[in-house]
């Protein structure tokens, strides 16, 4: 049986074995998922040979550190500039970033066209990373991002893209498709939005990578605006299946995808009417 997991410093009560191993179930996969908390991300690849692990999800603090570690590193994972899904094979390491796949699954299946559109991204953070470069892939005419921090994330990101600017909140004019990448609004903070209504008028689309709760003030907001709407619930399916499949050498349908979301959906559902509505999908 091939062994998978989590690796992070703290995780709590992340449910992502969860996620993974109820994918194996379905697939019949004879595979199992689980968390590693380590206190040094210094020696992580060397640990997770050591244990026989086969690959390995990595999340904060070590997707940047992790990079050093191993031999080949994807197009995508080099432009984001951060690791968070590691394959091993044949004493080799590969590292690529599951998110940006989790991004184009949650854009492709809510039949979000970006191709030709002005996109905004709220946050600068490591989430707005991989949206920003999936956004470019997929050929966005011009990606505006949104932060406090306007001149250092200026310089930052006008030497990595070319069809991109930095703007503060109170200098947005307006665009196609929004996307939240801030933690605003994300439980237990479920009363915040980066945006108001005023604001989001000035969109078509919004889309929020927050998952839980599964709809954000902000995408209430935007659905009292009359705008599509597309929750994180995808994204967070499309990131997981993409990891799963890159391990084993599969091919998730569509029909199982959706099966895995609805699963997704019943347990924040579950949580949110629980006293361990504090659990945490990562």
């Amino acid at each position: 049986m091939n062994k998978y997991g989590l690796v992070g410093k703290k995780l709590g009560h992340s449910l992502s074995p969860e996620i993974h191993n109820y994918i194996f179930d379905k697939l019949g996969v004879e595979a199992e998922y689980s968390l590693y908390e380590i206190e040094d991300g210094k020696d992580i690849l060397k640990l997770m040979k050591e244990k026989g692990i086969k690959g390995f999800n990595i999340t904060i603090p070590y997707k940047e550190i992790v990079m050093s570690q191993l031999d080949f590193i994807s197009e995508e994972a080099e432009k984001i500039g951060a690791v968070n899904l590691v394959k091993i094979k044949n004493g080799k390491s590969y590292g690529y970033n599951s998110d940006y796949y989790g991004v184009i699954e949650m854009l492709e299946k809510h039949g979000v066209k970006v191709k030709g559109k002005i996109c905004y991204v709220l946050g600068s953070g490591g989430a707005s990373k991989s949206v920003i470069v999936a956004l470019h892939d997929l050929g966005a005419k011009e990606i505006v991002v949104v932060t406090r921090d306007v001149e250092s994330k200026r310089r930052e990101l006008k030497n990595r893209f070319r069809n991109i600017e930095v703007v503060s909140y109170e200098n947005i004019i307006g665009g196609d498709i929004v996307v939240n990448t801030t933690p605003l609004g994300m439980y237990p903070n479920i009363d915040s939005s980066p945006l108001d209504e005023e604001i989001l008028k000035r969109f078509d689309i919004a889309v929020d990578v927050v998952y839980n709760p599964k709809t954000t003030k902000f995408l209430q907001l935007a659905k009292n605006c009359s705008l599509k709407c597309v929750d994180g619930v995808s994204m967070l399916v499309g990131q997981a299946i993409k990891s799963d499949e890159l391990w084993e050498g599969i091919e998730v349908d569509r029909d199982t995808r959706d099966e895995v979301e609805k699963r997704v959906i019943e347990r924040l559902e579950e949580m949110k009417n629980s006293e361990s509505n504090g659990n945490k999908w990562t």
